[in-house]
Order: C-alpha cells, then structure tokens, then sequence
C-alpha cells in the first residue's frame, strides 16, 4: 500500500482562555456529542501533545530529551480525514496513515467495553518506546516513561478544555487486544478519545 501522508494546517499559538482557566475547568468527559472534528481542531491537540515548541523541542518535557513516545490517531469523524488509524510525526507536522478503516468500535471493546470511545470523533493514542529512555537511564527510564506520558496526557487534557471539546485519560484497556487491533510497534500506554461535549 502507497503511504498516505496528510500535511496539516499550523497551530494557533494563542487562545481566548487562559492556563488558569483551563485548569479550573479540566474535568473528565465520558460522552459526546455527535458532531465530528475539524482537521484543525484535530491539528491543534496533536501539537499540544508532541508537537514543536519555540525552541526545537516538543510541548512537552521528556526525560534527557529521548522522546520514548509516538502519537497515533484513530480517526472516525473528522472532516478531511478518511476514517482510519494515522501516526503523527511533529518533525514536519503531518499525519501518515497507517490503514484506512473505523475502528472505533473495536479499540472500545478493547477497552473492557467502555462504548463511550466508539462514539468519540477521535482517540489520541500514546505508545511507548521504553528503548529510546532506557538506552540512557536503564531501568530507571521505565519510569521516566510513564512520567512522559503523564506530561503529554495533561497537555491534551488542557489543550481539549481549551478548545471548549471534552477528553478522558483511559489507562484500563487490554494490553493485547489494543497492540494486536493497531498492528504497531511498542507498547500502548494511554488512550484519550476526544469529541465535542
């Protein structure tokens, strides 16, 4: 299959609410609505999670700069985007697509049967290369990667609130069943549906 990429719109860098007020508002949502999401809502969170800052790094910190994670998308309802699971490279900020398909239904299933991540327009999903951090820091990296993933989850979180759209930080899934329906390299390690509230 011919590699699909999708370049996509640049980020705003300035929004109506500000960091206290996100985080005075930022709850856990468990339902949406059923309007999709825009390709530039969807570009916004991406770039929250991983994408460049002002100095050449990512939004958010990593342990000795190893960046252990790589962001996939699971897309279903977003304008512009063909329903499928997509990988995002913040280097040249665009989308690849890794296959065409819904499968929302199925990673909810995966999910212990949390249906509410099937009607999400869209889950950001985080999955750990322990190498990249433990290479470095050894066993000790394997914390560090679960402290990076605790940094780009909050980012999604806030940049969501921010946006006026809903997420929820899901860690219950079956390890298994999520690695054998994405097919990718690496460990799962968080799931964050995203939809208008």
């Amino acid at each position: 299959m011919r590699k699909v990429f999708i370049h996509l719109p640049q980020p705003s860098l300035k929004g109506s609410v500000s960091v206290e007020e996100a985080l005075y508002r930022r709850r856990s949502v468990r339902s949406f609505g059923s309007d999709g999401l825009t390709l530039q809502e969807i570009t916004q969170i991406l770039w929250a999670a991983y994408g460049k800052n002002a100095y050449g790094k990512k939004t958010a910190p990593s342990a000795g700069a190893t960046y252990p994670l790589d962001i996939y998308l699971v897309a279903g309802n977003v304008e512009g985007l063909t329903p499928g699971l997509y990988q995002y490279n913040s280097e040249n900020h665009i989308l690849t697509m890794i296959r065409s398909g819904d499968i929302r239904d199925a990673l909810a299933q995966a999910a212990y049967q949390q249906e509410f991540i099937g009607f999400a327009p869209a889950t950001i999903i985080l999955v750990a290369q322990f190498a990249r951090t433990t290479h470095f820091y050894g066993k000790r990296g394997e914390r560090y990667v679960f402290i990076d993933t605790g940094h780009v989850g909050q980012n999604v979180s806030l940049q969501t609130e921010a946006m006026g759209l809903g997420t929820c930080m899901i860690g219950a899934f079956d390890d298994k069943k999520v690695s054998d329906l994405l097919t990718v390299k690496g460990d799962v390690v968080y799931l964050m549906p995203v939809g208008r509230i």
